[in-house]
């Protein structure tokens, strides 16, 4: 039952939450009891959507980290940045390597979508061992948000 309570939580929390990644960050941090998790989704389009993108979703991890220091945290990418996560790109991405491998040590669990990986003829093996290859972007999503963790969109400042 408390695990239907807090499926159905975090789908009014989900749906409720409305704005930008900054405003969902801070109604998190109001919330009176931890929640299960939380899961940043980036889907930028940009080949080099993760040179901000993670920056950003560090800052807000690092908030939501000194509020529930125990909470998990997941970040999925599915749109072209994931394609800068390649262990052929390492040299030329080295700052988002570099920051991707100090959120693994973080604890928080970094997804890339093997479908779209898949679609340019990659797999598990074009990424590095930091980096997990879901079978789907949206799906592994989908997963964390059953599993009571509320979803934050990270979308470019304007």
């Amino acid at each position: 039952m408390k695990h239907l309570i807090a499926i159905l939580f975090s789908f009014v929390s989900v749906t409720a939450f409305a704005g930008d990644a900054s405003t969902q960050v801070d109604e998190i941090l109001k919330m009176q009891q931890e929640p299960e998790g939380v899961v940043f989704e980036i889907v930028t389009g940009k080949d080099d959507g993760l040179e901000w993108a993670l920056p950003l979703s560090k800052k807000y991890i690092d908030q939501l980290k000194q509020r529930f220091p125990q909470m998990p945290i997941a970040i999925v990418t599915h749109g072209r940045e994931q394609f800068a996560l390649q262990k052929a790109k390492q040299g030329e991405n080295a700052k988002v390597h570099d920051l991707t491998q100090q959120l693994v040590k973080e604890g928080v669990n970094l997804h890339v979508c093997g479908t779209y990986a898949g679609w340019k003829g990659l797999s598990e093996d074009d990424f590095p061992g930091y980096v997990n290859v879901s079978a789907a972007g949206p799906a592994q999503i989908n997963d964390y948000i059953a599993l009571g963790y509320l979803k934050v969109k990270i979308k470019k400042p304007e």
